[in-house]
């Protein structure tokens, strides 16, 4: 009997543009205030691209840096599956464009369209595939250009969201540290809870749907706020539990950065501290697919992520899709 491949993460890469919107800037935009906007979400700032920079461009520079840091060059990548809600265009996918421009000659991939789980989901896949034996490198990215579909008179909306992206490299395991188990759903009674209603098939685009601003992104908060605490909280202690963990086994915890709040009701329900919490809103605000990658950097920038560490990761999305992971830290 063959021995069991598992996969690792064995590379990170992270960009975000350099142009910022603070708090103050929105004062300036819509009816709110920093004492507001920090209350409500934890935020203090985003990062927002310049006029004609796309999804594209992060991606690629998150992958560059991941690639660099694995010591190898594009043409050593096999596949490359890319979360996203972003994309530069309807089609050709995102990762198309990513496996040009990083020099991934013959690698295949799509992207995956989760929302917040979008990165949780493209990892998985890169690690299914790495396991299954079909490949050896694989990159996962998670990428969102969210200011291309916020309406910025919309003061529910045009306060929690930036852009940014994350990439990792993904490879057999040598060691004991490795992907240990996922669990992903997806409730699409919640469909109407978070959603851009123009631009696909049933509202495809016209002058009456930008009138009605319907590429934009609609939300009902409290209803996301609520299914967010509850499914972040389910799925971690069913992982944890099914993998014989606690709680208290966990050295760190890097969750969706959709809100504060809901990121403190979680591990407060799963018995985290914040000293075992990564939490990063307030310098990117939520960057969608970008947050979980993102949100690992900040760790390892402060010292807080190391080899063999037990991670969890945990997001909640538009769909709604719901996505958790354990690993052992491995780079």
């Amino acid at each position: 009997m063959a021995n069991l491949v598992r996969a690792k993460i064995s590379a990170l890469g992270t960009y975000v543009p350099p142009r910022l919107l603070t708090n103050a800037d929105l004062e300036k935009m819509v009816e709110t205030s920093n004492e507001w906007i920090i209350e409500r979400t934890g935020i203090r700032q985003r990062h927002i691209v310049d006029k004609g920079m796309a999804t594209s461009d992060l991606a690629i520079e998150a992958a560059k840096s991941a690639l660099q840091e694995r010591g190898i060059p594009g043409s050593k990548i096999e596949a490359i599956f890319l979360g996203t809600v972003t994309p530069d265009m309807l089609f050709p996918a995102t990762a198309c464009i990513v496996q040009d421009k990083i020099g991934a000659a013959g690698a295949w991939g799509y992207d995956i369209s989760a929302a917040c789980s979008g990165f949780v989901y493209a990892l998985q896949t890169a690690v299914k595939f790495v396991e299954s034996g079909a490949h050896k490198r694989v990159l996962a990215i998670g990428a969102d250009v969210m200011s291309s579909i916020i309406n910025y008179q919309d003061r529910a909306t045009c306060i929690i969201f930036g852009d940014g992206a994350g990439a990792v490299v993904v490879e057999p395991a040598t060691d004991g540290n490795y992907m240990i188990d996922f669990i992903h759903e997806i409730d699409g009674s919640g469909a109407c809870s978070l959603y851009m209603p123009g631009g696909g098939s049933r509202n495809p685009s016209s002058h009456e749907t930008v009138d009605k601003k319907m590429h934009y992104v609609h939300q009902d908060g409290q209803a996301v706020f609520k299914y967010a605490v509850r499914k972040m909280t389910e799925t971690s202690e069913t992982i944890l539990k099914r993998n014989g963990f606690t709680g208290k086994d966990v050295a760190l915890f890097v969750p969706h950065q959709a809100n504060r709040r809901i990121i403190m009701s979680a591990a407060e329900r799963l018995g985290l501290k914040e000293d075992r919490i990564v939490i990063n809103i307030d310098e990117y605000g939520n960057t969608t697919a970008g947050t979980i990658p993102l949100a690992m950097q900040t760790a390892r920038q402060q010292g807080r992520l190391k080899k063999g560490d037990l991670v969890l990761i945990a997001s909640v999305g538009a769909g709604f899709t719901v996505g958790a992971a354990l690993m052992r830290w491995a780079c």
